[in-house]
């Protein structure tokens, strides 16, 4: 089958399109899925470069996101049925490629009416955004909520989200996309680039600063992020590390920001407090039942500009959902 192979660890530049790679076999209480779309993320870029903890060792098939037909089912499993259109995630890698295999219990059948594409952020962009916002974020109405990367996938259904609890949304991104996200219902858009967010966003909450925080920027902008937020109530929820890694002390915490720093990995989030998960994934159900969520219109690309589609997102210059067509 044709796939994306991950080379080496040195990003994007290094994936390779081959035409031989073996269709995987399901196991027990597995499906073998074809895929129809499979969504580019973040984490594709962190595993590509070897930041992503426990990522996978090249050479691997990358791509951890697909949507598509169920053709076969492993031993022991009950549904979902071969015929079935559902999306699901390989953290391991290999939704780049024509074929997947998928743990049964983690896919989810793709929304009716929806093409497979349309589900694509359904089980990672949309559920993180919510996770950010809600059981951890504690968004209220009346609340002001700074969202980094407003125009990427994520950050476009925090956007959204956020407007609907009732909440003042600063939305951060280049210039270039700031109409993107005010058509979105930002209350206020700021440039990520410029030189003071934080005197940004003070200077917006009349220096009371924001009350929640989604930090998926990374690098020296967590520090930018941290002077923005409201003093001891002020909640900062870190889920992303796109500008490189960066540092928080003690003593920072005591003396500098005394805020509510918050990490969330939606992988760890599904394992270690189901019970969360489930109410997020419950509440997403509510969302897209009163049309707060509706949809997804990506960007679809045949699998072969699968580097210049990574590498275009690592540069940061695409918006919204981005995705691959076997």
């Amino acid at each position: 089958m044709r796939a994306l192979q991950q080379t080496s660890l040195n990003g994007p530049q290094d994936l390779r399109l081959i035409g031989d790679a073996p269709v995987p076999s399901p196991g027990p209480g597995e499906v073998l899925v074809r895929v129809t779309a499979a969504g580019v993320n973040f984490v594709d870029l962190s595993q590509a470069r070897g930041t992503f903890a426990g990522g996978p060792r090249p050479p691997y098939v990358a791509g951890i996101e697909a949507a598509g037909e169920v053709v076969a089912a492993g031993e022991g499993v009950t549904g979902p049925e071969p015929g079935a259109h559902v999306i699901g995630v390989a953290i391991a890698g290999g939704a780049f490629a024509e074929y997947l295999v998928l743990p049964a219990a983690a896919a989810v059948p793709v929304p009716a009416g929806w093409a497979d594409h349309e589900a694509l952020g359904l089980v990672v962009n949309w559920p993180t955004a919510l996770a950010a916002l809600k059981p951890l974020g504690g968004v209220e109405a009346g609340r002001t909520v700074l969202i980094h990367a407003a125009a990427g996938a994520t950050g476009q259904a925090a956007v959204k989200m956020a407007k609907h609890y009732g909440a003042t949304v600063i939305a951060a991104a280049a210039p270039g996309k700031h109409e993107a996200v005010r058509a979105l219902g930002a209350d206020h858009v700021i440039d990520s680039h410029g030189p003071d967010l934080a005197a940004d966003v003070l200077r917006l909450t009349g220096g009371a600063g924001a009350d929640l925080v989604l930090e998926s920027a990374g690098g020296a902008t967590l520090a930018a992020s941290l002077a923005a937020t409201r003093r001891v109530t002020g909640r900062v929820v870190v889920y992303g590390l796109a500008g490189g890694e960066a540092t928080v002390s003690n003593w920072d915490l005591v003396y500098k920001h005394q805020v509510h720093v918050i990490g969330l990995n939606i992988g760890v989030l599904i394992q270690a407090a189901p019970q969360v998960f489930g109410a997020v994934m419950g509440e997403m159900a509510g969302l897209l039942a009163a049309g707060v969520l509706g949809p997804a219109q990506p960007t679809v690309h045949d699998l072969a500009q699968g580097p210049k589609v990574l590498a275009e997102l690592e540069a940061r210059a695409t918006v919204g959902k981005l995705a691959l067509r076997p």
